[in-house]
């Protein structure tokens, strides 16, 4: 499949999706919808990938949903939805789309946010592992100006993220802030330079992909995220025991555990797409594919 609105690349095991529209600020369309998901299927599929950066081309990461409609804008949500595309009878939201499929990549997933990241801009950024931003960057979660509501699951991650107080600040004035407001709110990890904003998310990837297992980073990811709405600590304690159980006695425990004794690099063997552990929690209530 040839992307028309973002690119995607692997070099030196880490991925790259890039928002390409600069012309519109990388505003996102029903087709950035399509390409976002499939580019993270992409990834998932490919084990050669150990990790994502998320980033914008131009100078803005993207400036949320394109408003070229007018004001009938997101009246028509439904018009371009294949079948089973809806909840309650609703139309999916696409944001939620991608937002969700974000959520299950089995890879660690880095926003480097270079400019504008308002709207669906911003939510589709929440579950990304890490966010870093640029100087330049401006949040916004302008929903509420546009008499619409927050969307991509965002009144689940931001809370979680940010804490209910934050989060309702930012979503009830839907106002446009700086990086380091996001900073100090806890919406990004660090704030760098522009031209230094790249390098730091690939030396993170690289962080990654050279001294971690596949395998284990995939389940870390999914048991700190489904542990989100884990009832207790004894529910996460299950869920650990039971991983600790599959992949203690597997290869890759048996190689880390060897490479740290013989002081060298270690050489996981397991890949994501044939080893995960059965184990493996579930994203609780995901009757929708996506």
């Amino acid at each position: 499949m040839a992307f028309a609105e973002i690119e995607y690349g692997v070099t030196d095991r880490i991925a790259t999706v890039t928002l390409k529209r600069p012309e519109r600020l990388n505003a996102f369309t029903f087709t950035m919808r399509g390409e976002l998901i499939e580019a993270f299927d992409r990834a998932d599929a490919d084990d050669d990938v150990r990790a994502v950066v998320v980033t914008g081309a131009g100078r803005a990461f993207c400036a949320g949903a394109d408003l070229g409609g007018g004001g009938g804008t997101f009246g028509h949500l439904g018009e371009r939805l294949g079948e089973g595309e809806t909840v309650d009878g609703a139309p999916r939201d696409g944001g939620g789309t991608v937002a969700l499929r974000i959520a299950r990549s089995l890879k660690p997933v880095i926003g480097a946010i270079n400019g504008p990241a308002v709207g669906v801009g911003v939510t589709m950024t929440l579950p990304m592992d890490v966010r870093l931003a640029a100087e330049t960057a401006r949040f916004g979660f302008v929903f509420a100006r546009r008499g619409i509501v927050t969307e991509a699951a965002s009144s689940w991650f931001l809370p979680r993220i940010v804490g209910i107080a934050q989060a309702m600040e930012w979503a009830a004035t839907g106002r446009v802030f700086p990086a380091s407001e996001a900073l100090e709110g806890r919406l990004v990890s660090r704030v760098y330079p522009q031209e230094e904003l790249l390098p730091a998310a690939y030396a993170l990837a690289r962080e990654i992909a050279d001294n971690t297992s596949a395998v284990s980073v995939a389940a870390v990811r999914r048991l700190m995220w489904s542990g989100l709405s884990a009832s207790s600590p004894w529910e996460a304690h299950a869920a650990d025991s039971r991983l600790m159980a599959e992949l203690g006695g597997a290869a890759d425990a048996a190689e880390g555990v060897t490479a740290f004794l013989d002081k060298r690099q270690a050489d996981f063997p397991m890949k994501v797409s044939r080893d995960l552990p059965p184990g493996l929690p579930s994203w609780p209530d995901n009757p929708y594919g996506v």
